[in-house]
């Protein structure tokens, strides 16, 4: 078992109750400090936040690589399927490849035969639906990014005020009894901020995953509308 801290073995039973130590040989472990009752009201909001990181983060690393992952020769194929004329080929090649690039190639195969604003507005507009469906659910770690530090500290004030109150009551106020009972209120900042840094280096690492993705869907249709006027050249 981890333990966190070693209490001193002398405190006084006001001492040990205001800090809520209830291990007899003074040690307070983990899983004693998270289970609190004091702490549960707002450990639970930070737990939900916690496995709502993990959930959206896996959820998207493995939606995103997914749609990073495409054929290097890829635009060879198509270009190579335009260029003999075999637009069906091109068609089909595209449709079978499941990635954004390819529905966006699709829809440009689609096009052919029409002005090149018209084609480009069309792949224009996949790319910004593929776009939103890569951003999908992200939005939420940006957000437990800055609330869950937020929670923690209000645990920590919600906690203290009750700390001194109880004090007051008792007619405590020695060092022992104000510091063992703050640290324990410092759990829910902690914890706050740990999820806070976790959700915000998820949604940083995925954005730029993000960015690569959406650079090789630009590059991809920049690369369509040069071959569609390469028989013009």
């Amino acid at each position: 078992m981890i333990y966190l801290l070693q209490l001193v073995g002398n405190l006084s039973p006001t001492t040990r109750q205001l800090a809520g130590d209830s291990n007899k040989d003074g040690y307070v472990s983990l899983w004693e400090l998270f289970s609190r009752t004091e702490l549960l009201w707002m450990m639970i909001p930070l737990g939900a936040m916690l496995l709502a990181v993990i959930y959206v983060f896996a959820e998207r690393y493995f939606s995103i690589r997914q749609a990073g992952n495409m054929d290097p020769n890829f635009m060879n194929i198509i270009r190579d399927h335009i260029m003999t004329g075999n637009i069906t080929a091109a068609r089909t090649y595209a449709k079978n490849s499941n990635s954004p690039v390819a529905r966006i190639v699709d829809k440009g195969i689609q096009r052919i035969g029409k002005p090149i604003d018209s084609i480009e507005k069309s792949m224009s507009n996949v790319g910004t639906l593929e776009m939103y469906q890569l951003e999908k659910n992200l939005g939420l770690l940006s957000v437990i990014a800055k609330a869950a530090p937020i929670f923690g500290f209000v645990g920590t004030l919600v906690g203290l005020m009750q700390l001194f109150s109880e004090i007051t009551n008792s007619n405590q106020f020695e060092v022992s009894t104000i510091s063992e009972g703050i640290y324990t209120k410092l759990i829910t900042s902690i914890s706050g901020l740990v999820v806070g840094l976790m959700a915000y280096l998820g949604y940083s690492y995925l954005s730029t995953q993000i960015d690569k993705t959406a650079h090789k869907m630009e590059e991809a249709a920049t690369d369509f509308i040069d071959i569609l006027q390469e028989p013009t050249r």
